[in-house]
């Protein structure tokens, strides 16, 4: 859309407009600058004052004919055009100014408002004076005896004159034009301030629109931008002025008002003076641009950065205390397969053992010293057995028969037990959170590690003190838990003692076997180890919170049973009677071997032997009735135990099975856990716990 206000003021021929009281309404800078005027000396007064013509002379000739033609324009609302008016005029001078005689060609064309009605009066003048002073040459030239020859060269040089005069302004218009159209689409902001109250000469459409302001042009800049006033922008434009030197911004910071808002905005600009020809300061030339987007967005990189340190500062000390983690869990790790293999052996040892102790009982009946040194070596293998489990426990291979736990239910049972361990200066207290879930886990396993916190605890308050069990559900929606703990749905189970607690140290070495901080005797250094190993394999974890002075919190993350799975009743415990059938024996530790026949020969069982696999496979393919399958898991050689049960129930589709192993793996287990139906008596047993399970699976 084309800017008329614009179009009015970069005319290049004098415009003005009065009103019907011939008073100034506007005025173009073309019409300012023949005139010597300016906008502010013109605006609101009448012509007549502003220009008399001739001051003092009210018999004034020109000023009569011009006064005459703009009355007629308003008394008939049609055009009226002076040919020639002589008239004096101020004129810019190096000296200063003064007034000049000269002569214009006006047109008169009236301007209508709403109603129809003459408002306004344009004017339009041409400064003819040149070529009325070249007519007047010629006419005196043909007053003279050269008259032809005079004419002719007069009237040639007036006319090309004339052409190249006007050949001129057409170029210098466009010229005009053309600068008006670069200045207008300029990229960057640009104005032009004039006078002590930089009033907008010029501003292009990049510099409206940044301010948010269209119609500036005129007016002074703390009309425009009362904003900027007290930001300093006015100081600056002062001294610019005043010194006569440019000043440089650099994203200098500047609120600005739109639309009723002050929004921040960031700015490059030069403020540069325009020195006139005697050396004054007529006004400030300002360029610039909006980087705005460039310096918040550095912004938004400087805090990125920062924030990416931070992260990287994070991640390292994650990285760091993850490293020292996997180091713990590889020297857990390597410690587990170690008291495994330990275990396997150490487990057909105590079988041996406690097999031949049970052997000698029925030989010593008569013997009260016999039946007491027998029942001391049985107690030291009870003991042995169970230090082989907790080293099992640590090292994540004690097999487990996971059900759904009732918590609340388990920890009550316990209650006596825990108090007769305890002691009566130690106060117990269990909490148990509403609507708790059952937990999925081995309850024998669970008891044991509960036992074992108990105990520590009570050991930690030296026999008195307070103890608190807790139970509740736990939802994990982040990494918790040293980050070991994977989002789900968690059984928490807790005891926390008021007692010595523990240094960074030792808290360190909590859960390695063997460590302990009890004095020589008192402590294996395997219950912590036996706890942390049940909660892995169980597919949870464990936490200590601890502190000299501030007591000790060692929490169990157990997995949630799921909804429909059911308690598993406990199961009947059958007596240890004997029987008739045919049990074959797959053992190849030949001690072992020897001693499971004669305990099962007194039992009355039929039995065949096999010491390795291959021995097994031929006599299931020489009996033809076998009763039951009595191996041990892991065995020697290319046939293992699972190629001898899957070869026997082939063959003897109705054949019971029953597991035995010091340390069981391959096979049988999986995940931890025991297969589907399988059954398993762990080494080292009793008679009585053998005779149990035979019975449970002949029967």
């Amino acid at each position: 859309m084309v800017d008329f206000q614009q179009v009015f003021e970069h005319a290049p021929v004098p415009l003005m407009v009065l009103d019907r009281q011939l008073r100034y309404v506007a005025a173009n800078r073309a019409y300012l600058e023949v005139t010597a005027s300016t906008l502010e000396a013109l605006m609101g007064r009448c012509l007549f004052d502003v220009f008399p013509d001739e001051p003092g002379d009210s018999n004034r000739h020109s000023a009569e004919m011009l006064r005459s033609s703009l009355e007629c324009v308003l008394a008939t609302g049609r055009a009226d055009t002076l040919a020639l008016i002589p008239y004096k005029v101020p004129q810019r001078f190096e000296h200063g100014t003064q007034l000049v005689d000269r002569y214009w060609s006006a047109t008169h064309t009236p301007l209508l408002d709403e109603r129809g009605e003459v408002a306004w009066v344009l004017q339009h003048t041409e400064d003819v004076t040149e070529l009325h002073t070249l007519r007047r040459a010629a006419a005196v030239a043909q007053m003279s005896d050269e008259r032809l020859v005079g004419d002719e060269h007069v009237g040639t040089r007036v006319l090309a004159r004339a052409r190249r005069v006007q050949q001129e302004n057409v170029l210098l218009l466009r010229e005009r034009e053309r600068l008006q159209s670069l200045f207008e689409q300029a990229p960057g902001f640009v104005c032009i301030l004039r006078g002590p109250d930089h009033v907008f000469d010029i501003a292009n459409a990049a510099y409206r629109t940044m301010v948010g302001r269209q119609d500036v042009i005129g007016k002074p800049l703390a009309h425009v931008l009362p904003e900027v006033v007290e930001q300093g922008f006015t100081a600056l434009l002062d001294s610019v002025s005043t010194s006569g030197h440019a000043y440089v911004g650099q994203a200098f910071r500047v609120m600005l008002e739109r639309d009723g808002v002050m929004r921040e905005f960031f700015l490059d600009f030069i403020y540069q003076p325009i020195h006139e020809a005697d050396g004054s300061v007529s006004g400030v030339f300002v360029q610039g641009n909006d980087v705005t987007d460039r310096v918040l967005a550095h912004k938004q990189l400087l805090q990125q950065q920062e924030h990416l340190e931070e992260l990287v500062q994070q991640r390292t000390r994650e990285l760091a205390d993850a490293e020292a983690a996997l180091r713990q869990a590889q020297k857990l790790e390597a410690v587990g397969r170690l008291t495994g293999g330990i275990a396997h052996d150490f487990n057909n040892l105590l079988q041996v053992v406690s097999g031949n102790l049970q052997l000698l009982e029925d030989n010593v009946q008569d013997n009260p010293a016999a039946r007491r040194r027998l029942a001391n070596a049985s107690m030291a293998v009870d003991r042995g057995a169970r230090l082989a489990s907790q080293l099992l426990s640590f090292g994540r291979r004690q097999p487990l028969q996971p059900q759904a736990v009732d918590v609340a239910e388990l920890v009550g049972g316990m209650g006596d037990m825990l108090q007769r361990v305890l002691g009566g200066a130690i106060e117990l207290t269990v909490r148990t959170g509403e609507h708790l879930s059952r937990a999925w886990a081995d309850p024998a396993q669970m008891e044991n590690a509960l036992l074992n916190l108990a105990i520590n605890a009570r050991d930690a308050m030296q026999g008195e003190g307070r103890i608190l069990i807790e139970a509740d559900n736990a939802a994990i929606r982040a990494e918790a838990a040293a980050g070991e703990l994977p989002v789900g749905d968690y059984l928490r189970l807790s005891l926390s003692d008021d007692g010595c607690g523990m240094s960074s140290e030792t808290l360190a070495q909590a859960f390695e076997p063997f460590f302990t901080t009890k004095a020589e005797g008192q402590g294996s250094g395997l219950g912590l180890s036996m706890v942390y190993g049940f909660a892995k394999q169980s597919g949870g974890h464990v936490a200590i919170a601890s502190a000299p002075g501030k007591g000790t919190t060692v929490t169990l993350y157990l997995p949630r049973a799921k909804a429909s799975a059911d308690v598993v009743p406990p199961a009947p415990v059958v007596p240890g009677a004997g029987g008739s059938e045919t049990i074959l024996v797959v053992e190849d530790d030949s001690q072992v071997l020897t001693t499971v026949v004669e305990l099962l020969g007194e039992l009355g069982y039929t039995v065949l032997t096999a010491g390795n696999g291959e021995e097994a496979l031929a006599v299931l393919a020489s009996v033809p009735s076998i009763d039951l399958l009595f191996t041990d898991v892991m065995m020697p050689g290319p046939v293992k135990g699972m190629m001898v049960v899957d070869e026997a129930r082939k063959r003897h589709p109705r054949i019971a099975v029953l597991h035995t192993s010091g340390y069981p793996r391959e096979g049988i287990i999986k995940d931890g856990f025991l297969n589907q139906g399988v059954h398993l008596l762990g080494k080292p047993y009793t008679r009585e716990a053998l005779a149990s399970a035979l019975r449970q699976l002949l029967d």
